[in-house]
């Protein structure tokens, strides 16, 4: 990591609904590693899916996560206003090789595939336009569709986890080509991330572990872009009662609901 005022972290909430538990636990131990390093702690909006990012959230979440105790960089970086960032990644995958364009729709990889599902819920790929070689005339037209990441099939993508510890997938069988680029005009949360996490100089990433997954595809574009990756903490789930995982939907445990309650925040800690 080297020296500790080198720390740069992130919390990157997703403006989609209101803030839960489980947001709050993995922010508050991102902003508890950064004040042990004597780094910085930097908010990221994530707001690149159009039709269920509101602005209205983006106000709630940080009041919210304010409310928490959570303090961080004053400038908020926000992705929605980085598009060319993410357009000059993706034409130097592109030139590269490492990415192809896809016409396959959900519907088809679910019918082809040969693998129910990804341990992260995703249909496994079956790599229908790997090879077709789709010809795309202009920037603008090879915008408008999906583009896959070409992953070493068969290779072994490991790391260490600063807190779950060793962890290894298998390219081609754990996850397949991973969309990149989305036929809206705007990049994948893998691109997307990746792409910000080099420009702002993130040292070390906090989140929750059902993104561990995540992080093996993620790794697989740092080295395609020639970029040392950041170090990696996946924090455990916050589940209901229920054991499920926390979801937005779901208002029992999310931060409005505990503050209309009259929960003080020292008390948070109690309910996870």
């Amino acid at each position: 990591m080297g020296d500790k005022a080198s720390y740069r972290g992130r919390i990157a909430p997703t403006p989609t609904g209101y803030m839960h538990l489980g947001h709050a636990r993995t922010f508050l131990e991102a902003q508890r590693r950064s004040e042990e390093m004597n780094g910085q702690l930097f908010m990221r909006i994530e707001d690149l899916d159009r039709d269920r990012c509101k602005g209205l959230f983006v106000d709630a979440l940080e009041e919210d996560l304010s409310w928490v105790g959570l303090s961080w960089d004053p400038e908020i970086v926000v992705q929605s206003e980085r598009l060319p960032l993410y357009v000059s990644v993706w034409n130097r995958l592109r030139a590269a090789g490492w990415i192809y364009p896809c016409r396959c729709s959900r519907r088809d990889v679910a019918r082809a595939t040969v693998a129910p599902n990804e341990g992260d819920g995703e249909s496994l790929y079956p790599g229908k336009c790997r090879n077709l070689g789709i010809e795309l005339e202009g920037e603008r037209a090879a915008l408008g569709v999906n583009w896959r990441f070409r992953v070493p099939d068969g290779e072994a993508v490991r790391f260490v986890d600063r807190k779950m510890g060793a962890q290894s997938f298998v390219a081609g069988s754990d996850f397949g080509d991973f969309i990149v680029w989305r036929k809206d005009g705007f990049p994948a949360y893998e691109l997307a991330v990746v792409a910000d996490d080099v420009e702002m100089g993130i040292t070390e990433v906090v989140r929750g572990e059902d993104l561990l997954a995540s992080t093996a595809r993620q790794l697989l574009l740092y080295e395609a872009l020639g970029k040392r990756p950041p170090a990696f903490f996946h924090c455990p789930l916050v589940r209901d009662r229920q054991g499920r995982r926390l979801a937005k939907r779901d208002k029992a445990l999310g931060l409005r609901e505990l503050r209309t309650q009259g929960v003080d925040p020292e008390q948070l800690e109690e309910l996870w």
